[in-house]
């Protein structure tokens, strides 16, 4: 089984039992703080936001899921597990009771972080408990469906329509590969990129890479078509909330197409667009981009805007 560096990923690992399968996630951090919510997308997981935990788990209580399929969560196959998007949803929502069951009470300030597909699922539990988000940090991704003056990238619609394209992501690792080649525009370190593939090392264990890709929803034919649109809809419910859209700009799937949606959703967001980032933007914008985030998470917590 693939064990992430111990330098690169300093953290305790937690695992909740999910219909059976086992769902690893970080929980780093003082437990009656504040939560940083940080869902990640496809190809990567809980190691994506390491130096963000590593920033935040002073004085955040840090929760970091590994999606099921994805890092050191179990990898089953079909037939044991659904890899929609409504599952993802479902999973979350499970871990979030888990670690912090909701009382008429009490509702812990939850601060949402997504990437990638992290935008879908983790906005697909927020707009359930609106109240409950204090702040939102929005990295190259969607919560809505694919703009309409954005073209489907050819690569992508070989992987979710093609056998070869299937064949390519599950037998020879070319999504996972691939990623850890083309998302990054800045260098990193020969153990970094090992970091992102390390899960992925064997036909079995690349199958959520590949479903990711076929559920990605083009229109309503699309099992996850009415979840997105449903969340779109709802998305004006977070607005005047503190918001921080960060954008690597040569990132070729989540484009300036969709910052440009985002910020028509939520026009009160801060903005970091960086021109020389690409999809991987945590690691190409590095320390400067850890350090906003949490300058921006702090002053949320604290009401400044």
């Amino acid at each position: 089984m693939f064990q992430p560096s111990e330098k690169l990923y300093p953290f305790t690992s937690h695992w909740l039992d999910i219909s059976g399968q086992r769902m690893h996630f970080l929980d780093e951090g003082p437990r009656d703080a504040p939560v940083v919510l940080m869902v990640h997308g496809n190809p990567t997981w809980s190691f994506y936001f390491r130096n963000l935990v590593l920033a935040l788990r002073d004085r955040y209580r840090c929760i970091v899921p590994d999606h099921i399929g994805c890092g050191l969560s179990d990898k089953p196959g079909d037939d044991q597990y659904s890899y929609t998007l409504a599952r993802r949803i479902s999973d979350l929502s499970a871990l979030m009771e888990h670690v912090q069951p909701k009382t008429p009470a009490h509702m812990t300030p939850v601060h949402l972080v997504v990437h990638d597909w992290g935008g879908m699922i983790g906005f697909g539990w927020a707009v359930e408990q609106p109240d409950q988000i204090a702040s939102m940090v929005i990295a190259n991704t969607a919560a809505f469906p694919l703009p309409k003056e954005k073209k489907f990238p050819p690569a992508l619609w070989l992987v979710r329509n093609t056998a070869v394209g299937a064949l390519m992501v599950q037998g020879l690792n070319a999504f996972s590969g691939l990623a850890a080649r083309v998302a990054f525009k800045k260098p990193v370190s020969t153990e970094v990129r090992k970091g992102y593939t390390g899960p992925y090392d064997s036909w079995a264990n690349r199958i959520a890479t590949l479903r990711f890709v076929q559920d990605i929803p083009l229109g309503p034919q699309d099992a996850a078509w009415g979840i997105v649109a449903s969340t779109e809809a709802r998305l004006p419910d977070f607005a005047g909330k503190p918001c921080l859209l960060a954008w690597g700009e040569k990132d070729f799937v989540f484009d300036l197409h969709f910052l440009r949606k985002w910020q028509r959703i939520f026009p009160q967001a801060k903005v970091l667009s960086y021109p020389d980032c690409g999809h991987y933007i945590l690691e190409d914008a590095g320390p400067e981009l850890t350090e906003a985030i949490s300058t921006f998470i702090d002053a949320s917590e604290h009401g400044i805007t």
